[in-house]
């Protein structure tokens, strides 16, 4: 009897252990996969993965990443079907936009007080929350513009002298957050009517435009073109890499935005997003953000950037970002149809 209780036993442990070990493999392996799109550059991606593993070993991120303006386009078409979990860097301009939509799911992640205020949605809870700002500027290639026999500007209004005729590049606002803040401030500082007419008389100085933001700069680095409006810190980046370069604040004012994160509303994983949304303004991120950009979100934790323009933070025009999403697509139609003849192939 007691053999076969013994027996009987086993054989039950048995049953049992095979009826668990399936749970329990499910359970060892399931890391969460989040889908995260993304305009961050390409470099920096594997690093903020990196980071955050460190941090949440359980929680995979898929990237899905192209420029500001497909990223933007391809999130508005996906509205009634969203195949993101987190939009994490984006300009603060798009997740506006989508915020009118109704397409982010309000939260308040843990840390948000450390945030300048200027990083976050003014809501209570907020539906994005700021990473890094970019500054427009303009990078000359001083070799090349002396060869050229080129002025050095001071001013936006500057770049619309004749002398510049071919040797301008700047990035396509379609394409680009950085176009796009460019365009967007131009008709903030120069009102309406004189926005368009400065871009008039620019367009006809422009050699081509990108659909990168930092490609102008880097394109006036390597000498393909004299002057490149980009923005400061890829300057200063290439500046001190070596680059014959100047990097020239404009004295009416210099367009920015933000790189900002958010949760796509109706996303299955909450709670893995909310995990990332959380770790994304840590000082621990942030510091990895300055290591792209001279700007972040949290006061004090930005180191000073080599040949980062003095006196560009004060330049930042009050930049009304509510109404740039509110009229982003307006804009973008209208410079579509003025400029678009001279845009690079995709």
């Amino acid at each position: 009897m007691t053999f076969k209780r013994l027996a009987a036993g086993a054989a039950a442990l048995a049953i049992s252990l095979m009826m668990a070990a399936p749970f329990a493999v499910r359970t060892a392996s399931a890391a969460t996969e989040l889908t995260v799109y993304t305009a961050v550059e390409a470099e920096d991606l594997k690093r903020y993965a990196a980071a955050f593993n460190e941090d949440h070993p359980d929680i995979t991120i898929r990237w899905v990443r192209d420029s500001t303006g497909i990223i933007t386009a391809k999130l508005l078409a996906e509205k009634n079907n969203p195949q993101a979990d987190v939009i994490w860097g984006l300009a603060a301009t798009s997740l506006l936009l989508m915020k009118g939509e109704g397409m982010l799911e309000p939260y308040a992640p843990k840390g948000l007080e450390k945030l300048d205020a200027k990083f976050r949605d003014r809501d209570n809870p907020p539906t994005w929350t700021g990473m890094d700002a970019w500054i427009a500027s303009i990078c000359v290639n001083t070799v090349e513009a002396q060869k050229n026999k080129l002025p050095m500007p001071a001013s936006w209004a500057d770049l619309t002298n004749p002398v510049y005729k071919g040797h301008i590049v700047m990035p396509n606002p379609n394409s680009s957050g950085t176009g796009f803040l460019d365009v967007s401030s131009w008709l903030q500082v120069f009102k309406e009517d004189g926005g368009w007419d400065f871009m008039d008389k620019l367009h006809e100085n422009i050699a081509w435009y990108t659909h990168s933001g930092s490609k102008p700069c880097k394109q006036a680095a390597a000498g393909e073109v004299p002057i490149g409006i980009s923005f400061a810190f890829r300057g200063a980046k290439s500046k001190a890499a070596g680059a014959p370069l100047e990097i020239i604040v404009p004295k009416e004012g210099v367009g920015w935005d933000m790189e900002a994160t958010a949760i796509v509303a109706g996303t299955s994983k909450l709670e893995a997003a909310r995990t990332l949304v959380d770790w994304s303004i840590t000082e621990k991120a942030n510091r990895l953000y300055n290591e792209g950009y001279a700007v972040v979100a949290i006061p004090g934790i930005a180191k000073p950037v080599e040949h980062f323009p003095s006196g560009i933070v004060d330049a930042m025009i009050d930049n009304d970002f509510l109404w740039a999403a509110q009229n982003r697509k307006r804009i973008l139609a209208e410079w579509q149809k003025r400029y678009d003849s001279k845009s690079e192939a995709k």
